[in-house]
């Protein structure tokens, strides 16, 4: 009796450890956040093992920063790009993409957090003018393909995970777009904390 109750807990124990989510960490409460699109809603976990990714995003969400922003860059296969703040209001066929809060975040890299698929990355700039890859202030991409772009893995500051919504992630990727990747109609967002 005491054996099948002694495997009867390594059993919960074990189910319990296989579904938390990828980056949480025990004893810390995770974070919780929306993104509102007229595609619908993504919801999703930012990650306690990149604190300064994590409560930047915080901040700028809390602030209503990335409210009315564009998803200005969508790639079917890839990823979806957004939190430029010169999207707001931007005119149609404007290049986007080189906006930012005027700072940069120290890269936070991780072995164990993957550039999965509904993965929440910081953009930033290339590696010859930033060789140690700092992220961008502001913006961030969502993975969007089922095997992921683990090619990114350690290049580029995983720091969240979309949970619910990857139909969202899928529309937004099959936008109509101009030559810059910039869907034709505006994707506009509206980012939310959920406490």
């Amino acid at each position: 009796m005491k054996k099948i109750a002694f495997l009867s807990f390594i059993l919960i124990l074990m189910m319990n450890i296989s579904s938390s989510g990828q980056g949480a960490k025990t004893g810390q409460k995770q974070v919780k956040f929306v993104i509102h699109t007229d595609f619908g809603d993504m919801k999703g976990i930012l990650y306690n093992e990149t604190p300064k990714h994590r409560d930047n995003f915080v901040k700028l969400a809390k602030s209503g920063f990335y409210n009315g922003l564009l998803f200005h860059r969508v790639i079917n296969g890839f990823m979806i790009q957004g939190g430029d703040p010169q999207s707001k209001n931007a005119k149609a066929g404007q290049q986007l993409g080189g906006g930012d809060p005027g700072y940069t975040i120290p890269a936070e890299f991780n072995a164990a957090l993957k550039h999965k698929r509904g993965a929440l990355a910081a953009a930033r700039t290339p590696d010859q003018m930033n060789p140690a890859k700092a992220s961008s202030g502001s913006q961030f991409y969502i993975v969007q393909p089922e095997k992921g772009t683990h090619f990114l893995d350690m290049n580029y500051t995983v720091y969240g995970e979309v949970t619910e919504g990857f139909d969202v992630i899928d529309k937004i990727s099959l936008a109509q777009k101009d030559q810059n990747d910039r869907p034709l109609k505006d994707i506009k967002m509206t980012v939310k904390i959920v406490d």
